[in-house]
Protein backbone atom coordinates (compact mmCIF):
# COMPACT_ATOMS: atom_id res chain seq x y z
CA UNK A 1 0.00 0.00 0.00
CA UNK A 2 1.52 3.29 -1.00
CA UNK A 3 2.25 5.65 1.70
CA UNK A 4 -0.37 8.15 0.47
CA UNK A 5 -3.36 5.21 0.82
CA UNK A 6 -2.16 3.99 4.14
CA UNK A 7 -2.75 7.55 5.76
CA UNK A 8 -6.15 8.27 3.59
CA UNK A 9 -7.04 4.60 5.14
CA UNK A 10 -6.21 5.10 8.72
CA UNK A 11 -8.10 9.03 8.12
CA UNK A 12 -11.03 6.89 7.00
CA UNK A 13 -11.46 4.42 9.25
CA UNK A 14 -10.80 6.68 12.29
CA UNK A 15 -13.76 8.73 10.76
CA UNK A 16 -12.87 12.13 12.35
CA UNK A 17 -10.05 13.78 12.22
CA UNK A 18 -8.05 16.98 13.58
CA UNK A 19 -7.28 19.87 11.85
CA UNK A 20 -4.86 22.59 13.02
CA UNK A 21 -4.30 26.05 11.84
CA UNK A 22 -3.07 29.15 12.54
CA UNK A 23 -4.95 32.47 13.20
CA UNK A 24 -2.33 35.04 13.81
CA UNK A 25 -0.06 33.52 16.81
CA UNK A 26 -3.40 31.19 17.63
CA UNK A 27 -3.25 27.96 17.16
CA UNK A 28 -6.84 26.60 16.04
CA UNK A 29 -8.37 23.26 16.00
CA UNK A 30 -11.59 21.77 14.49
CA UNK A 31 -12.65 18.22 13.85
CA UNK A 32 -13.26 17.28 10.07
CA UNK A 33 -14.23 13.89 7.96
CA UNK A 34 -13.73 14.43 4.76
CA UNK A 35 -10.84 12.76 2.97
CA UNK A 36 -10.18 12.26 -0.60
CA UNK A 37 -7.41 10.44 -2.36
CA UNK A 38 -7.62 11.72 -6.20
CA UNK A 39 -4.89 11.57 -8.93
CA UNK A 40 -2.43 10.42 -6.18
CA UNK A 41 -2.87 13.64 -4.25
CA UNK A 42 -4.65 13.33 -0.61
CA UNK A 43 -7.21 15.97 -0.21
CA UNK A 44 -9.89 17.57 2.40
CA UNK A 45 -13.11 19.99 1.20
CA UNK A 46 -14.13 23.08 3.33
CA UNK A 47 -16.05 25.81 2.39
CA UNK A 48 -14.43 29.50 1.79
CA UNK A 49 -16.00 31.58 3.73
CA UNK A 50 -15.18 29.59 7.00
CA UNK A 51 -12.43 30.85 8.84
CA UNK A 52 -10.45 27.74 8.29
CA UNK A 53 -10.11 28.61 4.59
CA UNK A 54 -8.98 32.16 5.48
CA UNK A 55 -6.41 30.48 8.00
CA UNK A 56 -4.90 28.37 5.54
CA UNK A 57 -4.83 30.82 2.37
CA UNK A 58 -2.78 33.31 4.85
CA UNK A 59 -0.61 30.21 6.58
CA UNK A 60 -0.64 26.79 4.14
CA UNK A 61 0.79 25.00 6.98
CA UNK A 62 -1.36 22.53 8.68
CA UNK A 63 -1.55 19.42 10.86
CA UNK A 64 -3.79 16.78 11.15
CA UNK A 65 -4.20 13.83 13.83
CA UNK A 66 -6.58 11.24 14.26
CA UNK A 67 -6.77 8.18 16.67
CA UNK A 68 -8.29 4.79 16.36
CA UNK A 69 -7.38 1.08 18.07
CA UNK A 70 -5.26 2.22 20.32
CA UNK A 71 -2.79 4.15 17.60
CA UNK A 72 -2.67 7.94 15.64
CA UNK A 73 -1.24 9.44 13.05
CA UNK A 74 -0.20 13.05 12.54
CA UNK A 75 -0.16 14.93 9.16
CA UNK A 76 2.20 17.82 8.72
CA UNK A 77 2.91 19.49 5.51
CA UNK A 78 1.49 22.67 3.21
CA UNK A 79 -2.16 22.75 1.64
CA UNK A 80 -3.14 24.12 -2.06
CA UNK A 81 -6.31 24.84 -3.16
CA UNK A 82 -7.60 23.18 -6.52
CA UNK A 83 -10.16 25.18 -8.03
CA UNK A 84 -11.04 22.07 -10.77
CA UNK A 85 -14.82 21.21 -10.99
CA UNK A 86 -13.46 17.62 -11.18
CA UNK A 87 -12.21 17.18 -7.95
CA UNK A 88 -15.01 18.92 -6.71
CA UNK A 89 -17.54 16.36 -7.62
CA UNK A 90 -15.21 13.40 -6.85
CA UNK A 91 -15.19 14.71 -3.34
CA UNK A 92 -19.03 14.95 -3.06
CA UNK A 93 -19.84 12.22 -4.78
CA UNK A 94 -17.82 10.28 -2.08
CA UNK A 95 -19.41 12.68 1.04
CA UNK A 96 -23.30 12.89 -1.12
CA UNK A 97 -24.79 14.38 2.52
CA UNK A 98 -22.47 17.33 1.94
CA UNK A 99 -24.40 17.76 -1.12
CA UNK A 100 -26.97 19.96 0.62
CA UNK A 101 -24.78 23.03 1.60
CA UNK A 102 -22.17 22.20 -1.17
CA UNK A 103 -22.54 22.22 -5.00
CA UNK A 104 -19.04 22.04 -7.76
CA UNK A 105 -20.48 24.90 -9.30
CA UNK A 106 -20.93 27.39 -6.47
CA UNK A 107 -18.11 30.41 -5.24
CA UNK A 108 -17.85 28.33 -1.71
CA UNK A 109 -17.03 24.80 -2.49
CA UNK A 110 -13.32 24.22 -1.85
CA UNK A 111 -11.25 21.31 -2.18
CA UNK A 112 -7.12 21.48 -0.39
CA UNK A 113 -4.39 18.90 -0.95
CA UNK A 114 -1.38 18.45 0.63
CA UNK A 115 1.34 19.80 -1.67
CA UNK A 116 4.08 17.96 0.54
CA UNK A 117 3.64 16.21 3.47
CA UNK A 118 4.75 13.75 6.21
CA UNK A 119 2.47 11.75 8.41
CA UNK A 120 3.95 9.86 11.60
CA UNK A 121 2.17 6.84 12.67
CA UNK A 122 2.38 6.26 16.50
CA UNK A 123 1.12 4.15 19.49
CA UNK A 124 2.09 3.72 22.96
CA UNK A 125 3.42 0.06 22.31
CA UNK A 126 5.05 0.50 19.42
CA UNK A 127 7.94 2.47 17.79
CA UNK A 128 6.66 5.28 14.87
CA UNK A 129 6.45 4.95 11.46
CA UNK A 130 6.95 7.86 9.06
CA UNK A 131 5.82 8.19 5.75
CA UNK A 132 6.04 11.02 2.83
CA UNK A 133 4.04 11.97 0.14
Amino acid sequence: MSAINKVATFLEEAGTYYLATVEGDQPRVRPFGTILVYEDKLYIQTGKVKDVSKQIAANPKVEITAFKDGAWVRVAGEMADDPRKEVKVAMLDKYPNLKAMYNPDDENTQVLYFKSAKATFSSFTAAPETVEF
